[in-house]
């Protein structure tokens, strides 16, 4: 407890302001397991409330003034952020973190029932089986040291052939090693699950860590990067553009079209819903369903090519 002397007899003492968004993150990351991603995107949000309503209110915002913010706040709020150039996606998201925050701050319930902008949710779009390994294969071919080569190739055909997200690929440790016929993987809130791994995956692995020049160890990153350092993903993603370009692919070809190709192929011979949503690691069957509609969007471009009244 602060306090401070206001003439001979008058103190005042006021209780020490608690780090409400720290707090939050810590909470985030100790209770509910979120990735880093995603406390850090959230404490952001955190911060922008509070700063907003303390401004908005002329006064303090702590936990017993957010108990009590109200729907005219929250759209106040929004509206200060849909007018520094927010798309419908990021305000929605941004209200989701802001309700998610006043709910913890303030207690179950406290955030305001308010609904968010109408978001058009958008389609994977995946590519081509063959033009994922000549995507792999270009990547590959245009690192100028030659394990590099071999590193990207294993891990963009890792990111194919088991759908993993590149996140979850960068996480793997030597630990992985020797390779069987499934691998285990962390994805999000450190949930783990084992994917089929492919002969041809399980080979470009194996020759990636012969050809690398630092040691394979239990507890260092699978993937390394070019000093032996923990490899980022902005490397791949850029390694990825540059081939996309000399391919005359899609501007949406990424490291993650990789995984949407690789749900897409599979429903698309047959793979059953439920087992799918296993091997992508989704929480809820709803994110899996989705690649039915890529799917339906497949078949019927199929058929108003291929049919002679169509």
């Amino acid at each position: 407890m602060a306090c401070r002397r206001l003439g001979r007899k008058r103190v005042v003492c006021a209780r020490a302001v608690e780090d409400l968004p720290n707090l939050y993150a810590a909470h985030l990351t100790r209770d509910r397991r979120r990735s880093i991603h995603t406390v850090r995107a959230y404490r952001a949000t955190a911060v922008r409330l509070i700063g907003f309503l303390t401004h908005h209110w002329g006064g303090p915002a702590d936990r017993a003034t957010l108990a009590g913010v109200s729907a005219t706040d929250l759209r106040a709020f929004l509206a200060q952020r849909r007018g520094e150039g927010l798309s419908n996606a990021s305000a929605a998201r941004e209200l989701s973190a802001a309700r998610d925050f006043l709910d913890w701050a303030g207690g179950e319930g406290a955030a305001p029932r308010l609904k968010g902008p109408r978001v058009r949710k958008g389609v994977p779009r995946p590519i081509a089986p063959h033009e994922a390994v000549a995507l792999a294969q270009e990547v590959g071919d245009g690192a100028r040291v030659e394990w590099v080569g071999k590193r990207d190739w294993a891990l963009l055909l890792l990111l194919y052939g088991a759908g993993l997200r590149i996140g979850e690929a960068l996480a793997l440790t030597g630990a992985a090693l020797p390779l069987g016929e499934t691998i285990t993987v962390t994805g999000k809130r450190d949930k783990t699950r084992i994917v089929p791994l492919l002969a041809p995956v399980r080979a470009a692995i194996e020759e990636y860590c012969r050809a690398s020049p630092w040691p394979v160890e239990r507890t260092a990153p699978l993937f390394r990067g070019l000093r032996g350092g923990t490899l980022s993903p902005g490397v791949i993603r850029a390694a990825v553009r540059t081939a996309r370009v000399q391919l005359g692919l899609s501007e949406r070809t990424t490291p993650h079209a990789l995984r949407h190709s690789f749900a897409t192929h599979l429903l698309g011979r047959g793979a059953d819903l439920r087992a799918l949503q296993e091997l992508l690691g989704h929480a809820s069957l709803s994110s899996t369903q989705i690649y039915t509609a890529v799917d339906a969007a497949h078949l019927l471009d199929v058929y108003r090519h291929a049919h002679p009244r169509a």
